[in-house]
């Protein structure tokens, strides 16, 4: 029906409407001349705008309503299509129910309708990306923010590890920054940093888990489908994970609990990311989430040319070790050199693995759960490479990998411990020292707890 083309070509078109306030005319516009099933297109229109509705004779009127009453919702991903009969098959499912490792997606045996298992999915976004067809697409979350933007409320922008080269090899973070503050955010901040905090928090959760020669733990660090696979087909080793809040929701508890007027958007280059965002036990804690795609998209619609930008600069203020996390194997890293500092008894039973894509993370799990393991760190994240492998990134992974290696050794501060900015903020939380992160009442703020679920 649509490509991805023409799908973000619409949303641009949505967004520069809304913006100079033409949006109803424009949509009017819109459903006139085009020429496919009604009720399909609205889904996707409503989607683009961060709502879902569906069609009616007032369909521009209930749009515009649904955005300036904008709910959050816990539905990411929509369908917006019967399911196509000539899609591949293999071992009889569908290429999204294959893709799908949650198993969340059902289809009718005659292949007309296709259903998502809201109990079983965790809208990672995966059959967005696997769709041939592109039935599937995930709700944007920019238009609602619109108006809030527009009046100078403090929005921060909290960006992905894995942002730097996203948006060019020569563009800096200063100009992203600034592009940032151009559309109406209030400031931008690294989301390394808070990984800076959560490094130092699974230092300390590998020391209180791996005692004897058979112990062992799971991050649970950066990826939500990862964890959504721990909670959701190895149950069992829910005991084995680190209790850890993610990086990007450490972002939003941090700074809203200095600054409680604030709301912050995470950036980045996933889609599960914005499921994560409204997990029942974490949510609050960001309050809309964007993918790289949309935010160039986004600057597209507001011609907004990032290289005629000046520099806004700030303070260096992640390490080395923050900003790998954005590729496999930046986590076992940052904590292993943590260790160093605060637990160098620890060392010598310090051994990693990492696990990237489903099919890996599936394996290494497995092998976990029947004791196979050997490594005493196991990190796992959903895309190949890591985050920097993303469905939303808009540079190859590779590339990717290369660009946050060489942001992060350009950082003057190479391990969290070291970070002296970082310190400031955790004083502001009640956290004075690294041994203040061994006290279980001072570090909730960075912890989650899986045995509930």
């Amino acid at each position: 029906m649509f490509d991805e083309i023409e799908y973000r070509n619409l949303f641009k078109k949505l967004v520069k409407a809304y913006y100079e306030d033409v949006f109803e005319e424009t949509i009017e516009e819109i459903f006139l001349n085009q020429e496919v099933n009604t009720e399909s297109f609205a889904k996707i229109i409503s989607a683009l705008c961060g709502v879902e509705i569906d069609y009616s004779n007032n369909f521009s009127k209930d749009l515009i309503k649904s955005i300036e009453n904008y709910k959050e919702s816990n539905k990411v991903v929509v369908n917006t299509l019967s399911c196509m009969r000539n899609c591949i098959q293999i071992d009889g499912k569908t290429l999204c129910q294959n893709a799908c490792p949650f198993d969340a997606i059902l289809i009718e045996k005659d292949k007309s309708n296709i259903e998502i298992d809201m109990d079983t999915c965790v809208n990672c976004g995966i059959c967005v990306e696997s769709c041939d067809n592109k039935n599937f697409i995930d709700k944007i979350e920019f238009i609602p923010l619109i108006d809030s933007l527009r009046k100078n409320e403090k929005i921060i922008a909290a960006v992905a590890p894995a942002i730097v080269g996203q948006f060019g090899e020569n563009i800096s973070m200063g100009q992203i920054r600034a592009g940032l503050k151009k559309i109406g955010f209030a400031d931008m901040v690294e989301v390394a940093f808070f990984a800076d905090m959560l490094t130092i928090k699974e230092a300390v959760e590998f020391n209180k888990l791996v005692v004897q020669e058979k112990d062992f733990m799971l991050s649970s660090c950066c990826c939500p489908i990862w964890v959504g696979m721990i909670k959701a087909k190895f149950h069992k080793l829910i005991k084995y994970t680190s209790p850890s809040i993610s990086p990007m929701i450490a972002a939003g508890k941090v700074i809203k609990a200095l600054n409680p007027e604030f709301k912050v958007v995470f950036i980045g280059p996933c889609v599960a990311k914005k499921a994560e965002a409204k997990m029942e036990d974490i949510r609050g804690a960001i309050d809309y989430v964007l993918t790289f795609n949309e935010l160039k998209d986004i600057f597209d619609a507001f011609d907004i040319n990032l290289e005629e930008l000046p520099e806004v600069l700030s303070t260096q203020y992640a390490s080395k070790g923050g900003r790998i996390y954005g590729r496999i194997g930046g986590v076992s890293t940052a904590v292993e050199d943590a260790l160093k500092e605060m637990f160098p008894d620890k060392l010598n039973m310090f051994s990693s693995k990492q696990a990237s894509g489903i099919k890996e993370c599936k394996e290494m799990l497995k092998n976990a759960l029947e004791g196979k393991n050997e490594a005493k760190l196991l990190e796992g994240m959903g895309c190949n490479g890591g985050c920097v492998g993303g469905p939303k990134a808009i540079i190859p992974m590779e590339k990717g990998k290369e660009m946050v290696n060489k942001f992060g050794n350009e950082s003057k501060i190479h391990i969290s411990t070291d970070n002296k900015i970082m310190n400031e903020f955790l004083l502001g939380l009640g956290i004075k020292s690294l041994e203040d992160f061994k006290d279980e009442d001072k570090i909730k703020i960075f912890e989650r707890n899986f045995e509930n679920d």
